[in-house]
């Protein structure tokens, strides 16, 4: 507004007209003549004039203009003023932009996971055994549940046929070697007598063909004799190994044949305990230092002896063999879980956070990296479980503040809760 005049602003001297005054506009500023004429009239109970209601009527536009004009020049210079950035306002320190975290070293705070497998004792050996000649049962000595030492007796077979061949055997061997010491007696005398010209050679040659071939006759009658000894020995059902009767078929009088069960044993001492693995913890099953088979009332000490190369098609598991350290210490058929620790180190799941890393979501774990933090994917994580990481003890993972954290933000560590001897160089990079 400044120094201009009211009756040079063309605003106000519109609004001076009437809206119903068809004549011309009154001046914004009346004389004080008129205006004290008409108050006059009016205390004498004239009727005011029309020009006096104007007077007044232009009085309250000038005021509503002036005060719309002083509103309007207020805001405009508050506009002009916040333009301007205060001088009191500064950028956010590092400091304050840095995320409070706590941080572990790996090897204080991982995990040890205990690792178990369904598991049974086997026994090295559980054979039928069979009969080997035929004939008929004589006794039986040993039943279900007792003990037998090796070579000891457990069924008696009918011997007598097998007997008379081997008498047979023993005959036609005597004869045999009666023939071949006619022949060797022979033939001496046939040398002598070809050597005073008595005889020919040819008698000779002769005499030696009959020795050479009694001597593979009495070869023969020894082969028969050992067959028919061997047949008689058969007739003794024995055990093969030191053993516990789990079945007995062989039954006193009945005629068996070669083949026919007689017992199911079970081998003493040398069991072992077979364990059905899942193919995720082969790896750490080999790594364990220890294993242990539990069962009802009892845990015993293992030692890994092989794992199978293979993978079982209906359980889809994989069969480790483990023997046991003492013998006898688990009887065979008994089953229990076998047990290690997986001595790799575990993250557990309130540390591992999901990030998106090269456009992709991973899931992953936080490390100190100097005063940053950097995201370590870790490929093999899963929701809600520890998962096996291979990153040196020394590294400084962070355990609490991580789930607000971004790949690379600046962090201060909360005092007390920094890795005791790391640094950045004790960070590995990314595997």
């Amino acid at each position: 507004m400044g120094g201009m005049r009211l009756g040079q602003n063309p605003l106000l001297a519109a609004s001076a007209r009437h809206p119903h005054d068809n004549g011309p506009a009154m001046p914004a500023t009346p004389s004080p003549g008129p205006v004290r004429a008409a108050c006059a009239n009016r205390a004498r109970g004239a009727a005011a004039p029309p020009c006096a209601i104007r007077v007044r009527r232009v009085h309250g536009g000038v005021a509503a203009l002036f005060a719309f004009a002083l509103s309007s020049l207020s805001t405009g210079t508050q506009a002009q003023g916040s333009s301007a950035p205060p001088a009191a306002a500064s950028a956010p320190s590092p400091a304050a932009a840095a995320a409070a975290v706590q941080v572990r070293r790996l090897g204080d705070v991982a995990l040890r996971p205990l690792r178990d497998a369904p598991a049974v004792v086997l026994a090295r050996n559980e054979s039928k055994v069979a009969a080997e000649v035929a004939g008929r049962v004589l006794r039986w000595r040993r039943d279900v549940g007792e003990a037998v030492a090796r070579g000891e007796v457990l069924a008696e077979i009918d011997g007598t046929d097998y007997r008379l061949a081997r008498e047979r055997a023993k005959a036609s061997l005597a004869a045999a070697q009666a023939r071949q010491q006619l022949a060797m007696t022979q033939l001496q005398r046939s040398r002598e007598l070809v050597g005073q010209g008595f005889q020919s050679q040819e008698v000779v040659n002769q005499r030696e063909t009959e020795v050479q071939a009694l001597a593979a006759e009495i070869a023969s009658a020894r082969s028969q004799l050992a067959t028919a000894e061997q047949q008689l020995a058969r007739t003794r059902v024995v055990a093969p190994f030191a053993a516990s009767v789990k079945q007995r078929f062989a039954q006193a009088g009945e005629y068996v044949a070669p083949g026919t069960p007689l017992y199911l044993l079970i081998e003493r001492g040398g069991a072992e305990v077979s364990g059905a693995i899942a193919p995720a913890d082969v790896a750490s099953l080999r790594s364990a230092r220890a294993w242990t088979f539990e069962g009802a009332g009892f845990a015993v000490p293992l030692q890994l002896a092989r794992v199978a190369p293979t993978v079982s098609a209906p359980a889809r598991t994989v069969e480790a063999r483990f023997t046991l350290s003492a013998a006898d210490a688990a009887v065979p058929g008994s089953e229990g879980r076998v047990s290690w620790r997986d001595e790799r180190p575990h993250l557990s799941a309130d540390w591992i956070v999901r990030r998106t890393v090269d456009g992709r979501s991973q899931l992953g774990v936080f490390v100190l990296d100097g005063q940053r933090a950097r995201f370590v994917p870790l490929p093999a994580a899963q929701e809600g479980r520890a998962v096996a990481v291979n990153l040196p003890d020394a590294t400084p993972v962070v355990v609490q503040g991580q789930a607000a954290l971004s790949p690379g933000q600046a962090v201060s560590v909360a005092p007390g809760n920094g890795p005791a001897a790391a640094g950045p160089d004790a960070v590995p990079a990314a595997r």
